[in-house]
């Protein structure tokens, strides 16, 4: 069973971020979940409508929800939370073979959704560096950049699952829900580029 206690210390002690209502995702399709042969989307205007106000419209992100392992409340915490980054931290870590393992590793299932594997690694690059701009990293602010529409895959090639970069921190579904991904990423590479920079 987690340690919750530990799991919000890591997450956080608050919510440093604040979403607006007019915040515009580079793509409005951040995840389009992919099973055998149906495809549903959550556009990121439902994320933002969960992030800000804990309304849940969308029935994918209902049972994304449900499936994770967290609890609503914990979710919007920790998608919210921030991180502050070294932009040329993160660029370097991002770009050197421990980073290019680390993110090829961190796109087991979730993929663009028409390159898949081909561009996987270089479009979360982009959208870690392009949310560490202003030197914070949030999962909200990681997803607002994708560069290019993403899929949860779990079609034969993919399995639906995803590494969490923080095994410790999780168990059971938490370790493998793409939610739960997401709120651990931006601890991950916070942590990883501050290693690679003393």
């Amino acid at each position: 069973m987690i340690n919750r206690i530990g799991a919000c210390l890591l997450l956080g002690i608050s919510f440093a971020a604040s979403i607006g209502p007019t915040a515009k995702a580079d793509t409005e399709r951040p995840v389009r979940w992919n099973t055998g042969g149906s495809v549903s989307t959550t556009s990121f205007s439902d994320f933002e409508a969960f992030f800000v106000h804990g309304e849940i419209s969308d029935r994918a992100l209902q049972d994304a929800i449900r499936n994770s392992g967290w609890t609503v409340e914990e979710l919007r915490f920790g998608f919210t939370k921030t991180y502050e980054v070294n932009l040329v931290g993160v660029s370097r870590f991002l770009y050197s073979q421990a980073g290019e393992s680390f993110l090829k590793d961190q796109t087991r299932s979730y993929v663009p959704f028409w390159r898949e594997k081909t561009t996987a690694s270089s479009a979360l690059r982009a959208a870690i560096i392009a949310d560490a701009r202003d030197g914070f990293i949030s999962p909200v602010g990681i997803m607002k950049e994708l560069p290019v529409d993403f899929r949860l895959a779990d079609n034969g090639r993919s399995d639906g699952k995803q590494n969490v970069c923080a095994p410790t921190m999780v168990s059971g579904v938490q370790a493998t829900s793409l939610l739960s991904w997401y709120v651990f990423l931006p601890a991950c590479v916070q942590a990883e580029s501050a290693r690679g920079s003393r």
